[in-house]
């Protein structure tokens, strides 16, 4: 199992790149970073831009896996986080991976007069994750959707990590459309259907997760993301099937104050893997 941080775009900039550099430094293997548009759900907040911080973070660290979990790619253009995602790339020399998802909650849509429901959402996520792989294929694109067009463009240069950048798909549990989509990428990433909020799943979720979607895998690795606010215990999940464990923070300055010192105690690895 490999370590990270999930860190909100909400709040200082610098602040938030300054955890991800410590991150770094006291051995922790990923960060990642939330793509929300508004700041005012439960209080007005400052908001960063995500492909910006990332951009701070891959020229700040060597190491870390880094990437957006999850961009909502329906409230994006898809060539433009094509564009986004490989110079991440060869910023960080090979270690960005991209998390795509719906898009929660629909205000951050309808806020702006675009299409919130979740059939137009689908739709356009699977579209535009059609036209990211097209794109980071090297070939020229030709594509005709619903909701994406493209005629005849070439998108260069390529990732550097081949065949392209990995893909994490996110989903709700236990609908199943969204795992079935994660099953023709590269991981998942789960929450469950909700109760109040969104709540993290179990390991009795994960391994019915791994049960629904590792025998739907074509062939290749596949990540399955679990994890929860600092003190949660990582090691069930792992048992169960997960392969990465992130840990969070209240999007305040008092749950970033908890995740920094957190941060410092590196990353709950089993005794023979720190050893190792």
């Amino acid at each position: 199992m490999r370590y990270g941080i999930s860190l909100p775009n909400l709040g200082d900039a610098r602040r938030l790149a300054d955890l991800a550099a410590a991150a770094e430094q006291h051995g922790w293997d990923g960060v990642f970073v939330w793509d929300h548009i508004a700041g005012d759900h439960g209080g007005p907040r400052p908001v960063c831009d995500p492909w910006v911080l990332l951009g701070a973070v891959a020229a700040r660290t060597e190491r870390l896996t880094l990437g957006p979990l999850v961009t909502p790619l329906a409230r994006r253009r898809p060539q433009k986080v094509a564009r986004e995602i490989v110079t991440l790339d060869h910023l960080s020399a090979g270690r960005a991976v991209l998390g795509v998802g719906l898009g929660e909650p629909p205000e951050e849509f309808t806020a702006f007069a675009e299409d919130g429901s979740p059939r137009t959402r689908a739709q356009r996520l699977d579209e535009g994750l059609e036209l990211l792989d097209a794109a980071m294929s090297g070939g020229t694109v030709t594509l005709h959707g619903r909701h994406v067009t493209v005629d005849g463009v070439r998108f260069e240069p390529r990732p550097l990590q081949r065949p392209r950048v990995p893909v994490w798909v996110a989903g709700i549990w236990p609908h199943r459309a969204p795992f079935e989509r994660a099953a023709r990428w590269d991981g998942v990433v789960p929450l469950v259907a909700p109760t109040d909020g969104f709540p993290l799943p179990t390991p009795d979720d994960i391994a019915e997760i791994c049960r629904f979607v590792l025998p739907r895998r074509p062939h290749g690795p596949f990540e399955v993301v679990a994890g929860g606010h600092p003190g949660h215990e990582p090691s069930e999940y792992e048992q169960a099937g997960a392969t990465w464990w992130l840990e969070g923070c209240d999007s305040d300055d008092a749950g970033l104050a908890e995740l920094a010192a957190r941060l410092v105690e590196g990353p709950p690895r089993a005794p023979e893997t720190a050893r190792a």
